[in-house]
């Protein structure tokens, strides 16, 4: 593992992504975007993707610089085109769109097709938190990468499909931030760059047997990631399933479906709901942020030393870590992002 400081690790994906032919505040986005990820200990939404959103700009997967497409709007809704942009500028810049609806009616909802992938759910959370709202999310791979088979099936039939649910307190938010698979794809994309085997209990080989082989999900003949839920794991695999309807019937995007072109896409589902306009914004924080320091100061069993934490809780401590000692890069993407930055003739931070 190689230390990077944050900041140069920014500047660094931005100049990559301007070098790539994107415009220079749409470059910062996403590089911010990215190396927040990073900070908050998900490096499967990380720099990882500078190398996957590049090479999808190079085979005009996706397709930088292009403005939001509205398609239809009322009052309370937005249904977008993205374009094939990439995924961080134009959700941003729907929910630009949603906040002042939701100010206005109380609710707003979103959707995006032809959107490139749109990185970590939970920073769009933390981000509607500070407008007072409570924001609940989900995206598919826009038809492709279906990787997670049904309990009992052996081929992918799902996505990984995230859900997002988060709720400001007068602290910090609540935010619920989760793949309805076991973990997510860019998890198991770390280890495969390492060359490394992955823990147990995360994939099944094409006949359906339990592997730690990382290369199954990226060689054929395909394996799957498991459902989240362990003996449960129909439920994990139906709340992905219905997140999969939401997302691509909603938007005009496809839901997972054979034999779909790879894309490095999402479709999106965006709902904000402004409390200020239900029972009132000092009612709702008033009772998050009491729920929340209850929850906090549970008592805890005897073999248990740790701190009880919220959702969202752990990420706020890691980036205040990483902030300080640097963000770990793996042997094997930096050596992706160095054969990157001396094709594009990008100088190195390091």
């Amino acid at each position: 593992m190689n230390k990077r400081d944050w900041k140069s690790l920014e500047d660094f994906a931005s100049s990559l992504f301007e070098a790539a032919g994107v415009n220079a505040t749409d470059s910062r986005r996403v590089a911010c975007s990215l190396v927040e990820a990073n900070l908050c200990g998900h490096d499967s939404h990380g720099v990882i993707r500078v190398i996957q959103y590049i090479k999808a700009i190079e085979a005009g997967i996706l397709v930088p610089n292009v403005p939001l497409k509205i398609i239809s709007e009322t009052p309370a809704v937005i249904c977008a085109d993205a374009g094939w942009n990439l995924g961080q500028v134009q959700a941003y810049g729907l929910l630009e769109k949603m906040v002042p609806k939701a100010k206005a009616v109380g609710l707003a909802s979103g959707t995006l097709k032809n959107c490139g992938h749109i990185g970590r759910l939970g920073e769009y959370a933390e981000a509607m938190a500070r407008h007072n709202m409570v924001f609940i999310s989900t995206v598919n791979n826009h038809g492709f990468g279906r990787a997670v088979a049904p309990p009992g099936g052996k081929a992918g039939r799902i996505s990984t499909n995230p859900v997002c649910i988060s709720s400001p307190t007068a602290e910090d938010p609540v935010v619920l931030d989760m793949g309805t698979s076991v973990v997510a794809e860019g998890k198991v994309r770390i280890f495969y760059n390492k060359k490394e085997a992955v823990p147990e209990g995360w994939l099944l080989d094409a006949e359906g047997k339990p592997t730690t082989d990382p290369n199954v999900l990226y060689h054929d003949p395909k394996g799957t990631l498991l459902p989240l839920g362990g003996s449960q794991a129909y439920k994990g695999f139906g709340l992905g399933m219905l997140m999969d309807m939401l997302a691509g019937g909603l938007s005009g995007a496809p839901c997972s479906t054979p034999g779909m072109e790879s894309r490095s896409a999402n479709a999106v589902f965006f709902l904000l709901i402004n409390p200020e306009m239900f029972s009132g914004s000092a009612h709702f924080l008033s009772e998050t942020t009491k729920l929340a320091k209850n929850v906090r100061e549970c008592p805890r069993v005897d073999s248990f030393h740790g701190a009880i934490t919220l959702p969202g809780e752990l990420e706020i401590r890691q980036k205040e870590k990483r902030r300080v000692e640097g963000i770990n890069i793996d042997a094997g993407t930096t050596k992706q992002l160095e054969e990157l930055a001396h094709k594009l003739k990008v100088s190195l931070p390091w």
